[in-house]
């Protein structure tokens, strides 16, 4: 009697479900992907570029490549923990493929790569630069900026890099803020490319953005207060993509404080980071005017967040519709009474995501210079407007966490202590009842003389000899009127 065919088992997909048809086309394909570069590798080793081998190698390789991106506009090919993810997509593991994925694997992380993307017109060219750089000698030290600078240095422009988890972890200060400087001026560019082209209508992957979305969840979860810190950074001629990070930034932190898990702060620094993405319909003219908008400008602007909406409709990169980013974009200007806009005919309340999000967006725009504000508020004024004043709109709770989260004097506020000091603050006090204490840099001492490297002190610490606290803030100040530019002591 003949036995039954074979049924093969359904290959699980990265979230935990069935894969679908495009999942296990991507997983095969992504397989066979590996094996041509893992013997694009092997022939470049053991032949000179013009023999007959490697040719042929690269040729195979380079007509996978041309599979796999008919079925997506880019690639972005991941190493985790012995682990290959192709568009998220984990790639089976078995015994045909363990040598080959592990000797893939580790020519990637002897250069501290996590991850490379490659794009629709990548040419044989260019496998060929990023493969040679790729089998030079590692550098002792910062592996992969050197690896960067390579590759730089290559006319390479389909293939991009990113550092692998273990390479990226900070060592110390430095390193975390460095870090910290790479994911902020990172995602201020992808910030800038995507709405820019959906600007000039283009069409435009939200795949970036998600990479981007995820490097600052994983830098606020490991690294907070250096990323919190790059808030500061207020660039005037790019206020429009600085502010859509700083609110990423602040809305993920805020909620880490409210207790949000990983996959949760992913979807609110997604709606976040795109919160304001409606204002690319917006006239240029009107979202740039300086000095205040008429009457019909600003119910014209009224529109941006039901436009933010209707733009999202037509992103590419997600294998969804990002419905929580949505409702993010439409809702965060609505107010908790439903006095803000856009109107909604039905009495509604907003979501908690759009709440965080109005939050951090009300935070980052009153203390900031823009077109039509050439005064920010301080920070802590506008923490105690945005609690004590209900016209405002924010749920009260909310802005209790936030000022939990930030000190009553948040990061970047210049103040002046007892000691006739002048300090900018670089961290809140993580204990709740010294949130008036937080941690300073000192960079002015009594007599007015710049302190150079400004000195760091925490303002709970006590006097041995009183029990008080050595140093308390009297008020807090402009620093334009001292030509301070806060932004300096934090990169």
């Amino acid at each position: 009697m003949p036995q039954a065919a074979a049924v093969p088992a359904p290959q699980p997909a990265p979230h935990g479900g069935l894969a679908t048809g495009d999942e296990r086309e991507v997983m095969r394909r992504g397989r066979d992907f590996l094996f041509a570069f893992a013997t694009c590798l092997r022939s470049l080793q053991l032949y000179p570029m013009e023999n007959q081998t490697v040719g042929k190698s690269l040729a195979e390789m380079e007509a996978i490549v041309g599979d796999l991106l008919a079925l997506e506009e880019e690639l972005s090919v991941r190493y985790v923990g012995n682990f290959f993810f192709v568009n998220d997509v984990r790639l089976r593991v078995d015994l045909a493929s363990y040598a080959t994925f592990g000797a893939v694997g580790r020519a990637l992380a002897r250069h501290g790569i996590g991850h490379f993307d490659f794009f629709r017109g990548v040419q044989r060219a260019e496998w060929t630069a990023f493969l040679s750089v790729l089998l030079t000698e590692p550098a002792a030290e910062d592996a992969f900026d050197v690896f960067s600078e390579r590759l730089n240095r290559s006319a390479v422009l389909h293939v991009a890099v990113g550092p692998s988890l273990e390479s990226d972890a900070p060592h110390d200060d430095d390193d975390a803020k460095r870090l910290a400087k790479r994911t902020y001026a990172q995602s201020v560019a992808v910030a800038r490319e995507v709405m820019t082209g959906m600007r000039m209508g283009r069409g435009v992957s939200l795949r970036p953005v998600k990479r981007a979305v995820q490097s600052i969840v994983d830098q606020v979860l490991s690294n907070e207060t250096s990323l919190v810190g790059l808030t500061t950074l207020r660039d005037y001629d790019e206020y429009t993509f600085t502010h859509c990070v700083n609110v990423c930034i602040f809305s993920v932190a805020l909620g880490k404080k409210l207790g949000f898990d990983k996959h949760q702060l992913y979807e609110l620094g997604l709606g976040a980071l795109l919160h304001d993405v409606g204002k690319i319909r917006m006239p240029h003219e009107v979202v740039n005017k300086a000095g205040p908008l008429t009457a019909d400008e600003a119910r014209g602007m009224q529109e941006h967040p039901t436009e933010g909406m209707l733009v999202m409709f037509g992103m590419r990169g997600l294998t969804e519709v990002p419905l929580r980013a949505m409702l993010l974009a439409y809702e965060h200007h609505m107010k908790t009474d439903q006095t803000g806009y856009p109107r909604s005919v039905r009495p509604r309340a907003p979501t908690l995501f759009s709440r965080i999000v109005a939050v951090a967006d009300g935070f980052d725009a009153a203390t900031t210079k823009r077109s039509y504000q050439s005064q920010p508020w301080p920070p802590d004024k506008v923490l105690r407007e945005m609690r004590d004043n209900p016209g405002r709109g924010f749920d009260p709770l909310v802005v209790k966490a936030f000022v939990s989260m930030t000190g009553i004097y948040p990061v970047g506020s210049v103040v002046i202590l007892d000691t006739f000091e002048m300090a900018v603050v670089a961290a809140p006090n993580p204990r709740p009842e010294l949130l008036h204490q937080p941690v300073v840099k000192i960079i002015y001492d009594s007599l007015g003389v710049p302190v150079d490297p400004p000195r760091t002190v925490d303002l709970s610490e006590l006097d041995p000899a009183t029990g008080k606290p050595l140093r308390t803030v009297i008020k807090t100040t402009d620093p334009e009127r001292y030509g301070i530019n806060v932004g300096d002591y934090f990169v």
